[in-house]
């Protein structure tokens, strides 16, 4: 199973009004359809599984089940250049990379993350949206290890849309 966010889970990470603890919240931001439950708790730890189970009953999440390994073989032959390009594309989404950029900016405890969370959050123009996500990224090895960093940095760069990528 690959627990994905539902539109319920997105409004509570962007709103920050849900009743989640940091830890359902970190949860939250790590379901993304790709993930399945053994890397989610090996990223969050044992009660990984529990969690999952709780946000799904209370809607936060659905279960995406994994994909066919028996089906991909077939599908690879002439077609697969074709499909397997968009199908990354609908899942890049400005809103996406912001919003886990946000998520990250609320686990760090320093007034500096604390202050580009808020940029992040009052930008609303799609360029002050691009520059905030620009100079969070660029100010994030500040605040954390430098691989970490380049993680984060990555997982932007997956969500964010294409022509917003040499931005970064």
């Amino acid at each position: 199973m690959q627990p994905r966010k539902t539109d319920l889970a997105r409004d509570a990470l962007q709103a920050h009004r849900a009743p989640l603890d940091m830890r359902q919240r970190r949860l939250l931001i790590m379901c993304d359809g790709e993930r399945d439950i053994a890397q989610l708790t090996a990223l969050i730890g044992p009660e990984a599984p529990a969690m999952v189970i709780q946000l799904i009953q209370a809607g936060y999440l659905v279960s995406a089940p994994e994909p066919a390994v028996a089906v991909a073989p077939a599908e690879t032959s002439a077609t697969a250049p074709a499909t397997s390009e968009p199908a990354p594309e609908r899942r890049r989404s400005l809103v996406a990379a912001r919003i886990y950029l946000l998520g990250i900016l609320e686990l760090q405890r320093n007034p500096q993350a604390a202050a580009l969370y808020r940029d992040l959050q009052m930008a609303r123009a799609e360029g002050d949206v691009v520059a905030t996500l620009r100079t969070a990224l660029d100010a994030l090895p500040g605040m954390t290890s430098e691989g970490y960093s380049q993680r984060v940095r990555l997982r932007v760069l997956e969500a964010l849309p294409l022509e917003h990528c040499e931005a970064m």
